[in-house]
């Protein structure tokens, strides 16, 4: 992964942490984001010459998916409302896009005393 996939990679990473009952797993030898033992963002799908994440957008997917970067998740999962941003090395990435979208994908998939706490800002 390039340096600055990298540095991307871990900022949002560590935003999706700090979410209440959050951790990080590395299942299919991806970095994944977890709450209640189900993934709410993949980070793990990168190589040298790009880099991708996949979250759940049940508001805003269809949205996301104008994006020239968005894709319905492979694996049957763009069907359950996941997409999945992927970037060239040297292209721009939009990370406070990205953020919202972990914050929604964590939203529907938490239990909802943990969503409720979140969306009441604590």
């Amino acid at each position: 992964m390039s340096p600055s996939f990298k540095k991307v990679a871990q900022k949002l990473l560590s935003a999706a942490l700090a979410y209440p009952g959050a951790h990080e797993d590395h299942p299919w030898g991806e970095t994944v984001a977890k709450v209640n033992k189900k993934v709410f963002v993949f980070l793990g799908s990168h190589d040298q010459d790009d880099w991708g994440l996949s979250v759940k957008l049940p508001e805003s997917g269809a949205a996301a998916l104008t994006l020239p970067f968005a894709t319905p998740t492979g694996y049957g999962l763009g069907k359950s409302g996941w997409v999945t941003a992927r970037f060239a090395k040297g292209e721009d990435v939009p990370v406070a896009l990205l953020l919202q979208w972990i914050r929604e994908s964590y939203l529907a998939v938490a239990p909802a005393k943990l969503a409720a706490a979140v969306k009441r800002g604590k």
